[in-house]
């Protein structure tokens, strides 16, 4: 069930007030000024549409496919939007105190999505972090990490302090260690769902070319871009020839 936050008011609000007025400046003649204001208001107004387009096609799908795929997993999807426009563009996936999952989008996304489908990637990309339970996996792995780590620092004689540290640094590996396949996995499910809300998945995923790229660092949260479009592409693929 679609449960979004008032979007378009916080938008229209935050963007409109992006080119704020220098109080000690002249004001300009209503017909300079009227172009400007107007552009902006119509640039908000476009990204207020599309993305609400994009949650009502993708949203349904989503939940779909998180009742075919999973077994006692809350699909009842909320889609939050965080309207502080002091952010970088973020969007992530979490889940309330009763287990129903969050799709969180932040202002500078939304407005700087250069398309619907790069929209729609991301949405099925996170939703398909819940579809995956990913979170859960996540902290199985960092109390496994956790425990080694200190076990192994007791053993070794550590004084409470680096009994501490050694746990904080075991719960950090083993959250990382499967990170990177979580993330090529939501990839890999994110492409089928925007595919089958009607996008192009692989269109979508092209705003992998502005983001900074990890590269394949150890223990890194995030693989390499390339690896990430190479998977998506390949999926995409298989979905056309009804292989996936």
């Amino acid at each position: 069930m679609l449960r979004i936050l008032p979007l378009l008011f916080l938008l229209l609000a935050a963007c409109a007030e992006l080119p704020m007025p220098d109080p000690t400046a002249q004001p300009l003649p209503d017909a300079q000024a009227s172009p400007a204001r107007t552009s902006v208001q119509q640039r908000a107004q476009r990204a207020a549409r599309q993305f609400v387009q994009v949650v009502d096609t993708v949203e349904p799908v989503a939940e779909q496919v998180c009742r075919k795929r999973s077994s006692g997993l809350n699909c009842d999807f909320r889609i939050v939007v965080d309207d502080r426009v002091d952010q970088s563009p973020n969007a992530f996936q979490t889940v309330d105190r009763v287990g129903r999952p969050i799709v969180a989008f932040n202002l500078a996304l939304i407005v700087s999505a250069e398309n619907a489908d790069e929209l729609a990637f991301v949405m099925g990309h996170e939703a398909a972090h819940h579809i995956l339970d990913h979170i859960a996996k996540t902290q199985e792995s960092a109390t496994v990490g956790a425990v080694i780590f200190s076990g192994i620092a007791a053993m070794s004689g550590a004084d409470a302090d680096g009994i501490r540290s050694a746990e904080e640094l075991g719960a950090t590996v083993g959250a990382r260690t499967y990170s990177k396949d979580y993330e090529l996995e939501a990839d890999r499910l994110g492409t089928l769902i925007a595919a089958q809300a009607g996008y192009d998945p692989v269109r979508g995923a092209l705003f992998f070319n502005r983001i900074p790229d990890p590269g394949d660092r150890f223990l890194g949260s995030h693989p390499p871009n390339a690896a990430r479009m190479e998977i998506v592409r390949r999926t995409y693929a298989e979905i056309a020839a009804g292989n996936s």
